[in-house]
């Protein structure tokens, strides 16, 4: 099978249009993308870790199904909003698993290349999410940027064809909210 996107983009046109059977017929398309994803974003989880990648996505997929009122545009903006189920998933499990609220502990990920430990330091997880929250406020566009590279894996291509800007400018966007990111992350 090819990268599917001509064949992506007609299903979620007809998602758009309330096909019931879309979302069963995008599946096979996307379920190789999303669990290159997941695992990348899980990589450094120990081996017994309770959430594994297939999980991440299943559960990601089933949110999606969920997702109701989504004009689906592309691929690019399918997986957007794919990465923003991940998110959502990673810290509702994180939230179960007991995570303290961020206190004085050092954070330690990495926002090159993902390196959150879920369960060991749901913490960081959390804090990240709370950060993204007051980004968010601040540019939304340079939070979906982060939100769309750390918790979806999309190059700066994708996240360009997402947002519909240039690629220059998720580079730019991206450089200032890692320098934001890290100072918030780091006040004491």
């Amino acid at each position: 099978m090819s990268d599917g996107t001509s064949e992506i983009t007609q299903i979620l046109h007809d998602w758009n249009s309330g096909d019931e059977s879309a979302s069963e017929r995008l599946l096979p398309y996307v379920y190789d993308e999303l669990k290159r994803q997941a695992r990348r974003l899980m990589s450094r989880e120990r081996v017994d870790h309770t959430l594994q990648p297939t999980a991440l996505v299943h559960e990601a997929f089933l949110r999606l199904a969920k997702q109701g009122g989504v004009d689906w545009q592309n691929r690019s903006h399918f997986y957007g909003i794919a990465s923003r189920l991940m998110r959502q998933v990673l810290i509702d499990h994180a939230r179960q698993h007991g995570a303290s609220k961020r206190g004085s502990a050092q954070i330690h990920f990495s926002l090159d290349d993902v390196t959150i430990p879920v369960e060991t330091r749901a913490s960081s997880i959390l804090a990240l999410d709370e950060v993204l929250a007051r980004l968010e406020t601040v540019d939304e566009r340079q939070a979906k940027i982060v939100e769309m590279r750390f918790f979806g894996g999309l190059s700066n291509t994708e996240i360009a064809e997402a947002l519909d800007i240039s690629e220059r400018t998720v580079l730019r966007s991206w450089s200032v909210a890692k320098l934001w990111l890290y100072r918030e992350l780091t006040r004491s």
